[in-house]
């Protein structure tokens, strides 16, 4: 069976996640603002969820269509191949949002695809009455500028719940974003990468992952696995290869230092848990204290204040971070930060700019590497 996928991601990654998708088989790779799509069959399908480090969800793209009312929407729902996807016992929660539409309220464009779709599968499988036991479809929709964009979700959590990070700090990285910036930093199997201000360890652990080409998924499961329209033989056939791609023989190297205890010990405990901790070393350690190491590849998200006090601070952390880096082509460095004058508290202007978002944050990736 072939599909067409869309795949969400960061704004700003979104040639990072194309070039993932073309190096795991997708055809007719098209990229739009905050998303790429593709189109494979079920082995891609179980791929992509394995495979792809910087997107949030593989999801499914069942249909497209205007609806500026309950009943476009209701008909346009209805008139989609559900059959093709959903079994008479399997559940279909739906989920989604409206952005500058004339539909507007979600509980209600909620209750109207459910109904459209029970009307569909009602007159399909002769039945009145869904049960809903069997395995979960969720059904995602979007409606922007009254056009209704309905797809199935395969990932279910999110892909960048990876299964190493149970605990974090106050502030982690997502793990899909810190992925975009280890490829963006050309992090290599012969890499020695350095976070001078390592958190819970996601940026090493996603660089490591990287140098070893160890898919992401790999550690976790996926709704999509319950689904009876795609055989357990294509996931154990996608995993199997997986495993076989494994490079575990490297000269790869990433050092951890962090000012809190508690951030060191998590570092430590989460690269455990990734399976990377023999490739990862960690130590408390002051930034006031640092000391660049030979041939490394810095990669860092500094703490930053709202509150002014905070704010303050955080400026004076960027002066250390200049001073002690000093990047330049023999040390490069990789920065993200929402500080708008983050250049002038660092003390030198970026080689390349490139604007991401961290959450719902603007922040630029500030890179050194000249």
């Amino acid at each position: 069976m072939r599909f067409r996928f869309v795949v969400p991601c960061h704004f700003g990654l979104e040639s990072v996640l194309s070039y993932e998708v073309k190096k795991l088989g997708g055809e007719e790779v098209t990229v739009s603002d905050g998303k790429v799509s593709f189109s494979g069959d079920e082995l891609i399908l179980a791929k992509a969820n394995l495979w792809i480090a910087s997107g949030e969800r593989v999801l499914i793209e069942v249909g497209s269509f205007r609806a500026d009312s309950f009943d476009m929407l209701f008909e346009g729902v209805k008139a989609l191949p559900w059959e093709e996807y959903i079994a008479k016992t399997d559940c279909f929660p739906v989920v989604g949002h409206c952005l500058n539409s004339k539909l507007h309220s979600v509980p209600d464009c909620q209750s109207i695809i459910k109904k459209a779709i029970v009307t569909r599968l009602g007159k399909a499988y002769g039945i009145a009455r869904f049960e809903e036991t069997g395995a979960r479809h969720r059904i995602r929709f979007s409606i922007h500028k009254d056009i209704a964009s309905i797809t199935l979700d395969t990932s279910g959590d999110g892909l960048h719940k990876r299964g190493y990070r149970r605990i974090s700090n106050a502030a982690p990285i997502k793990e899909t974003l810190a992925a975009g910036i280890v490829d963006l930093a050309r992090v290599r199997a012969d890499s020695t990468v350095v976070d001078p201000m390592c958190g819970s360890g996601t940026l090493l652990i996603e660089a490591a992952y990287k140098a070893h080409n160890i898919a992401p998924g790999l550690r976790r499961t996926f709704e999509a696995q319950g689904w009876q329209q795609i055989s357990s033989n294509v996931w154990q056939q996608a995993r199997s290869e997986a495993m076989d791609m494994i490079v575990r023989d490297t000269a790869f190297k990433a050092y951890g230092f962090d000012i809190d205890e508690f951030a060191c010990e998590l570092t430590a405990a989460n690269a455990k848990k990734a399976g990377v901790s023999s490739k990862i070393e960690v130590k408390c350690r002051d930034i006031a204290h640092h000391t660049p190491i030979e041939n490394s590849i810095t990669v860092v998200n500094p703490p930053y204040g709202e509150r002014l006090l905070e704010i303050k601070q955080a400026e004076e952390l960027y002066k250390k971070l200049g001073q002690k880096l000093r990047p330049d082509k023999d040390y490069p460095c990789y920065v993200i930060s929402p500080h708008e004058d983050f250049e002038k508290f660092f003390g030198k202007k970026a080689d390349k700019k490139r604007k991401l978002y961290n959450g719902m944050i603007k922040c630029d990736l500030y890179m050194y590497f000249r």
